[in-house]
């Protein structure tokens, strides 16, 4: 989500770092979106050092660094995943190569507990309706592909749409779209004598050359506080406080909510129980540099044939749960794994059983489905249905101004803005964003149409026949590559 040095563009050079051969310059906390090592991340459910000096927060997380408080949680939207548990492992099937990074409800419940301010907060998808608030004509513009989402207000994760309301963040960043906007949504009071909020809105582009993919942002801290990454107490009481909800199936299930079917539905934390933990930590809440290689290092020098990842209990989690007393999903899930070969059942059962992609969705209290991607984005990296190696991936073509897209006349109620949601002018440039869209001194917007953009990524003759348009998918080797936007 986060952009990061242009050095860690190569493998090889994180290599290096995640080794320890080299540390990271810059401490960077980031999370994880839909094109990560899954299995990886997935042994850091809690958050922890994925390298010296890069921090990862976890399926959901908050840390503290010089006084700022930085949260974040990772993933993209799937209503059909939402309500399920954390029930992927290695190795994956051709589901849960997928549903491993889809958003759960347990996550942004948990951050739906916090009380006190948050400074940053970070998500891979936008919250959907954010773009009502910053330049939308000029966004259409640079993505007319996103024009029928976003007139419907269906663009976007109404999970991060709720936590946005909740949270109140002063900065809110996202990527995933491939372009950068900037919004400034002002938060309604609920009463006089609260003081307004406002939470000041950015994405980046893609990290490519002459792309808006890096912004320099200065934000208040302590400059007397320390130099190292720290705990935060009231996110720990949260996560210490909700730990009997953890769920490691594939079964749906609802949060706690107050409508009479639960005894409990308030799982936010007291100042006796942020004082409970501060004095378990004996008021030291720096986290620990106890970076752990849990897999060998890739050696281009000496190539091996592709293994199968196998699922790993990292010592950092380990760590962090003996030490605060929570629930190792990895470990609950080797254990529920051992528990069902005990009783014989086959794998093709499991299999079925794991497949979240299927037509008979579960219902959710989301009515639409939303990866933030239905339509047609030129600049998207898909995953095809095979989960191949080809290197091309058939897309749709993006509606033309010949050919508007229908729209729906009826809406579900998540798609329509809550009343705390004063929309911008369309093409209104408030001068509150001219802060994040500043990169540089300067000012760089695309011009080319997404009609332009596709035309130089998708193949065809030289008398410009395409028959079925397909993009050339990316990989590391695009960034040693001529930039194809020139």
């Amino acid at each position: 989500c986060m952009a990061v040095p242009a050095k860690y563009r190569h493998m090889q050079t994180f290599y290096r770092y995640y080794s320890g051969e080299k540390k990271a310059p810059v401490l960077t906390v980031f999370i994880g979106g839909n094109h990560e090592a899954s299995n990886h991340l997935q042994e850091l459910p809690y958050g922890g050092w994925v390298a010296p000096n890069i921090y990862y927060l976890g399926y959901a997380g908050v840390v503290r660094f010089r006084g700022v408080r930085i949260g974040g949680i990772s993933g993209i939207f799937k209503s059909h995943d939402y309500r399920k548990g954390h029930f992927e492992c290695p190795p994956y099937n051709q589901q849960t190569i997928r549903s491993a990074y889809h958003v759960r409800n347990i996550e942004v419940f948990k951050l739906k507990q916090l009380k006190r301010p948050i400074d940053i907060f970070m998500s891979h998808d936008w919250p959907r309706s954010i773009y009502h608030y910053g330049n939308k004509k000029q966004l259409l513009k640079m993505k007319s592909f996103f024009r029928q989402e976003v007139e419907s207000n269906t663009l976007g994760s109404p999970a991060a749409s709720e936590l946005l309301q909740h949270l109140k963040p002063t900065y809110w960043f996202s990527a995933h779209l491939h372009v950068k906007f900037a919004a400034f949504m002002q938060h309604e009071t609920n009463s006089k004598e609260e003081l307004p909020k406002a939470t000041k809105f950015l994405a980046l582009d893609k990290c490519l050359p002459h792309r808006d993919f890096l912004q320099i942002i200065d934000v208040e801290h302590d400059p007397n506080a320390g130099d190292s990454l720290e705990y935060d107490a009231e996110w720990i009481a949260v996560l210490k406080a909700t730990n009997s909800l953890v769920n490691v199936t594939q079964s749906t299930w609802n949060m706690p909510e107050k409508n009479g079917l639960h005894a409990k539905w308030d799982y936010s934390v007291t100042e006796e129980a942020i004082k409970e933990v501060l004095e378990e930590l004996n008021h030291d809440l720096k986290i620990p540099c106890n970076f752990t290689l849990t897999a060998a290092c890739y050696d281009p020098s000496k190539p091996q044939k592709n293994m199968e990842p196998v699922h790993t209990i990292n010592p950092q989690t380990t760590e962090f749960c003996a030490q605060f007393g929570l629930t190792d999903i990895n470990d609950r899930i080797q254990q529920a794994k051992e528990e069902s070969s005990g009783r014989g059942e086959c794998e093709e059962e499991e299999e079925e059983e794991m497949d979240s992609t299927g037509s008979a969705e579960e219902p959710s209290e989301y009515n639409t489905d939303n990866s933030g991607l239905s339509s047609f984005n030129p600049d998207e990296i898909m995953l095809d249905d095979e989960g191949g190696e080809e290197d091309l991936s058939t897309c749709s073509v993006d509606p033309s101004p010949d050919h508007p897209p229908e729209f729906s006349t009826s809406f579900s109620d998540i798609r329509i803005m809550p009343d705390s949601m004063a929309v911008s002018s369309d093409d209104a440039m408030d001068s509150n964003n001219e802060e994040l869209e500043k990169s540089g001194g300067s000012k760089q917007v695309e011009e080319q149409s997404s009609t332009e953009r596709a035309l130089k990524r998708i193949g065809g003759d030289e008398n410009g026949n395409s028959g079925v348009k397909k993009i050339k998918r990316r990989n590391q080797a695009i960034y040693a590559a001529e930039d194809e936007d020139k």
